[in-house]
């Protein structure tokens, strides 16, 4: 599970390699990495081969240091592919013959000092995160109720971590239990009602819908440890009761402005200056 869904695209001598933040570090795209390496036309090809190669080595444990990430393509659609923590980019990059795995090494050694530096100072990621949104054309209100956002959903996923939810299958019925009770859609549902296809939700939302999803998350939580929850089905009925705190406030809103509060409007389609701002 993407814990903040933060995609970013780095680039190395001039070559696109994309990572994505996954359970508190950066993870690297195999593929991309091999292309720049080799400069292979077929670099699916090449990594499949390699992976071989380094299990006849001796490399037993390979495959179950990769997981496989989404990342988004030219199709604008979002596509698994083989990711590799820094440590374990060092040894691939280690089997692959090029003048540019010395560099290569450089470059991720200094990305996970970037990492480092983050846990020693969380305020940093956070830094470099409102950057990416200012990039994307988003406005510094909005950017600040995410951010606040991100921070009540960590939380909220601690909560759930340490009281007996460990899948990701788990944490996605909780949420749409949270979701379902706060906006009467499942995520799925609500995806849909904005037209997006494997975007972030929350990326997407409205000031008014990012507030009432921190509401719905932050009394979860605090229902969580009130009540002293421990075990799915409990967690599942906190989950529920929390949403529904917020489906309240929604219905309240609603019936004091006679307009929804779920907008269509979403932030897939910018204008030519990059900006565009979310209204209900």
């Amino acid at each position: 599970m993407v814990s903040t869904e933060l995609i970013r695209v780095a680039v190395f001598e001039g070559e696109k390699i994309r990572k994505i933040f996954h359970e508190g570090e950066w993870w690297f795209s195999i593929i991309d990495i091999v292309r720049v390496l080799t400069g292979s036309s077929v670099p699916k090809r090449y990594w499949s081969d390699l992976k071989r190669k380094l299990t006849k080595e001796g490399y037993v444990e390979l495959y179950e240091k990769i997981v496989q990430l989404k990342f988004i393509a030219t199709d604008g659609k979002y596509y698994a592919t083989d990711c590799a923590d820094t440590e374990t980019m060092f040894r691939i990059i280690q089997s692959i013959p090029s003048p540019k795995v010395e560099p290569l090494k450089r470059w991720l050694a200094r990305v996970g000092k970037e990492r480092i530096e983050e846990i020693e100072n969380p305020e940093l990621s956070m830094d470099r995160m409102k950057s990416i949104y200012e990039k994307k054309g988003y406005t510094k209100e909005w950017i600040d109720k995410r951010m606040r956002g991100i921070a009540v959903r960590q939380d909220l996923t601690d909560e759930w971590q340490n009281r007996g939810a460990k899948t990701s299958l788990e944490f996605a019925i909780l949420t749409n239990e949270i979701m379902h009770g706060a906006f009467d859609l499942k995520v799925e549902e609500y995806k849909q009602v904005k037209g997006l296809v494997k975007e972030n939700l929350r990326d997407h939302m409205t000031d008014i819908e990012l507030i009432l999803t921190m509401l719905a998350e932050a009394t979860t939580t605090k229902l969580h440890r009130d009540r002293g929850s421990q075990g799915f089905e409990p967690l599942k009925k906190d989950a529920k009761d929390g949403g529904a705190v917020a489906g309240r406030t929604r219905k309240d809103i609603e019936k004091q402005s006679g307009t929804p509060v779920v907008s269509r409007d979403n932030f897939k389609k910018l204008t030519g200056t990059g900006k565009k701002k979310l209204t209900r």
